[in-house]
């Protein structure tokens, strides 16, 4: 793919376009077409456009600009109208792509099939990533999924042809690293349906997570609205070096900022000390900003960036960016609303967990602070790759490591996988000798997908209930969420602190002071990890895995057997009927964290993605029900006995009675995924009522159609019993900045009032009257 390269003088002879102006297909050479094939002939970023944007709102705003700002307001649909305040106005924003991983493009295509376009308004891609259970290895792995997933590849093919979206076969990689190694480049604004979509931010991207009725606004063509965001600077002086390596950035970070710390902002790294970081560790920075909260992260350009894009065969682009490079810096003298400073330097290797990605420790600590918990010490198995960690430099730090085990006669303690970012990856790997080293110190190389790191993960050296220790270089370790074992103490950490770990066999091991014994008795310490940035030779592409849509797909089909347990046509949810919600009952009065792992599991749940119905089984069956600390354990008030939290719903849905979630801080933590909104409003939810929501999932809610409330003094939380109902009133007055009322109706007669909060703008209200944004979206092309 490196190997061929376009020329800007072709280009602007194909296109008649100014320098800043780059169009990324055209004119391309029979063997270039089939190297470049993934890229859309309506693939572009209008430099022009967006310095046009920029000084316009410059000179409005009087003032610096951010780096991020520069990206996020240059796409504005209107920069001269559009009220601008952080944190507070809504921005209407025209983002340049659309990415889909295969889980939540399921959703996301239903919903636009629904909306009755005939073809995306914007470069959009599906990636199958998600749906590849880890078993055995690579190769039969990848297998077996295409045989059990066949009906869902073929839908998202077919849709993706018929639609105009480009379709990423299975083994092709995981969307991140794909979108890295080919869409993303600075000043892009891409939105993507997975919350870890601000990967491309070590590309000098604004990439946003978002749920699947967002990518409908943008594939519609739809301005697409997003609070306008803080920002949170991040200032890296210094230099990594040793140990320490880009994850350590974002363990410490999020350490500090926690998981709700950079909620509502973007973080945006500047500094002396980003010249020191690779372009691909940048990326692994910014992808676990989702951990934060945060909206996105993003880095200046830099000649790591430009480097990083002439070796995946852009070239031309890199040289673009240089002569515009103004754009993709901040403004000296731009104000951020936080500052945080890390010295590099001085930044140790870190851990972080168990069950909270946010939980920091130096590695130098973790022994004595599991000792101290009762953590389990012995590792069980260390996993590395991800889409947080899966670079070419990723694979080689990891491998120099193995590399001096082997050399001693060492092998694993531990079990170890491997799982390469890409198609790409993998094949570079294969041919420079990594892959080898790493299985030959016992390592076994699974699929260019997500695998364990979303809960893909056939493990069975371990019983459900048993208490373990496992070390990852993936981004979350939410409760059960790699291997549905709640008894698995998950850490986060690097790929070489993995590595290393899972040598030792054991958390109290540290790679900088420790020794390790070798067979014949020689003690001796690991040489601190080395690895190329990029492969010397260019990239192996490896196997062709892009399908590119046909330039007319209107008269393809794309069939949904109406009786496939997999796939579900959707119908419109009901309108709101003009009145207020009386007598809601609590489905569930949630104790503490509650992610969107809690609300809408993933691992073997996966495969009903495309059947809103039945994947509506596993609503909240992962929260705390406050009542009797359970999990899917809760009253039926109808029957007065208890069920299983979709079996209950299911109950009063069927009997035509109503129901809210009450729930704690930072509700709907994690993953973009829309089926934790969808789920609820499926079986009869009508408010979901909380101390505080994450992101992605308060749009999710207000998208279907749900109203997502939250105390105005949190201490009400406390008022709420399990077995009250809820009335919700003023709906008939609902407007941006007015409070609602929640009349509580306690089982012995009495009553109280509390006050609601919400974020609904004008047109988020229309959702909500229309009954969805999908509904909204289709009253107004009647």
């Amino acid at each position: 793919m490196a190997t061929y390269c376009l020329t800007v003088a072709r280009l602007q002879l194909a296109l008649g376009q100014g320098a800043r102006r780059f169009h990324v297909a055209a004119a391309l050479d029979a063997k270039a077409k089939v190297a470049m094939s993934h890229f859309e002939p309506n693939s572009y970023i209008n430099y022009d456009k967006l310095r046009s944007n920029i000084d316009i709102v410059r000179k409005r705003l009087n003032r610096p600009l951010t780096l991020s700002e520069k990206i996020v307001y240059g796409h504005l649909d209107d920069p001269a109208g559009q009220e601008i305040v952080r944190g507070r106005t809504y921005l209407r924003l025209r983002p340049d792509r659309v990415a889909m991983q295969d889980a939540t493009a399921q959703m996301a295509m239903l919903q636009f099939i629904s909306s009755g376009l005939p073809k995306v308004a914007v470069p959009s891609t599906i990636h199958c990533d998600h749906l590849i259970e880890a078993q055995i290895g690579g190769a039969q792995d990848l297998q077996r999924a295409k045989e059990v997933n066949h009906e869902v590849y073929n839908f998202l093919a077919s849709a993706g042809a018929k639609y105009g979206v480009g379709f990423w076969k299975p083994g092709s990689g995981i969307i991140h690293q794909i979108i890295l190694e080919n869409y993303a480049y600075p000043g892009v604004m891409l939105i993507g349906t997975d919350s870890h979509t601000p990967n491309g931010g070590g590309l000098g991207c604004i990439c946003i997570g978002v749920g699947g009725a967002d990518a409908v606004d943008v594939m519609a063509g739809i301005p697409w609205e997003l609070k306008c965001p803080n920002v949170i600077g991040v200032k890296l002086t210094g230099t990594l070096a040793g140990w320490t390596s880009p994850k350590d950035v974002i363990l410490k970070v999020a350490g500090i900022l926690t998981v709700k710390g950079g909620t509502g902002a973007i973080v945006e790294y500047h500094g002396p000390g980003v010249d020191s970081i690779s372009c691909t560790g940048m990326a692994t920075i910014c992808n676990m900003g989702a951990e934060i909260g945060a909206t996105t992260s993003v880095f200046p350009f830099n000649h790591r960036m430009k480097t990083y894009l002439e070796k995946t065969g852009r070239g031309e682009i890199a040289a673009l960016v240089n002569e515009n490079q103004d754009l993709l810096v901040p403004d000296s003298g731009c104000h951020y609303d936080q500052i945080i400073e890390i010295n590099l330097s001085e930044l140790k290797p870190h851990i972080n967990g168990p069950f909270t990605p946010d939980l920091a420790h130096p590695v130098s600590d973790i022994g004595s602070v599991a000792e101290k918990n009762g953590w389990p010490l012995d590792v069980k198995v260390g996993l590395i790759g991800s889409c947080t960690n899966s670079s070419y430099e990723d694979m080689g730090r990891a491998a120099s490591l193995a590399k001096q085990a082997l050399d001693k006669g060492l092998k694993c303690k531990a079990q170890f996988t491997v799982t390469p970012g890409s198609e790409q990856i993998r094949a570079t790997i294969e041919r420079d000798g990594y892959a080898k080293v790493l299985r030959d110190v016992g390592g076994v190389v699974l699929a260019n997908a997500c695998g364990p790191c979303i809960g893909q993960w056939d493990r069975h050296d371990v019983k459900k209930g048993e208490k373990n220790t496992i070390v990852t270089s993936f981004n979350r370790n939410f409760t059960a969420r790699n291997d549905a074992n709640p008894a698995t103490h998950a850490f986060v950490t690097s790929p070489e602190i993995v590595t290393a770990l899972a040598i030792a066999g054991t958390l109290k091991f540290n790679p900088e002071t420790d020794f390790l014994t070798a067979p014949n008795g020689e003690k001796f310490k690991l040489v601190p990890p080395t690895g190329d940035e990029l492969p010397a030779r260019d990239f192996d592409p490896g196997q062709d895995t892009y399908q590119h849509p046909p330039a007319d797909g209107l008269g393809l089909k794309v069939d949904v057997n109406p009786q496939s347990n997999r796939l579900q046509l959707l119908e419109p949810f009901d309108k709101w009927n003009g009145n207020n919600l009386e007598d809601l009952r609590v489905l569930i009065k949630v104790k503490g964290k509650c992610t969107t792992d809690h609300i809408s599991a993933a691992g073997p749940w996966l495969k009903f993605r495309g059947h809103l119905d039945n994947i509506s089984n596993n609503l909240l069956i992962g929260a705390v029900n406050i009542e009797n600390d359970a999990v899917n354990k809760i009253r039926n008030l109808l029957t007065g006995e208890f069920g299983g939290v979709p079996d209950v719903a299911r109950h009063y849905k069927k009997h035509n009675v109503s129901w809210v979630v009450v729930g704690d801080e930072n509700y709907g933590e994690g993953s973009s995924r829309e089926h934790a909104a969808l789920e609820p409003r499926h079986l009869g939810g009508r408010a979901i009522i909380v101390k505080s929501f994450a992101r992605i999932h308060e749009t999710n809610l207000k998208k279907q159609g749900l109203l997502p409330l939250t105390f105005s003094n949190p201490a009400d939380y406390d008022k709420i019993c399990p077995d009250d109902k809820i009335s919700i009133v003023g709906l008939k007055s609902l407007a941006p900045g007015k409070p609602l009322k929640a009349v509580i109706k306690h089982s012995d007669g009495s009553s109280e009032t509390i006050e609601l909060n919400h974020t609904f703008n004008e047109t988020q209200i229309e959702w909500f009257q229309a009954g969805s944004a999908l509904n909204r979206m289709k009253e107004l092309q009647k």
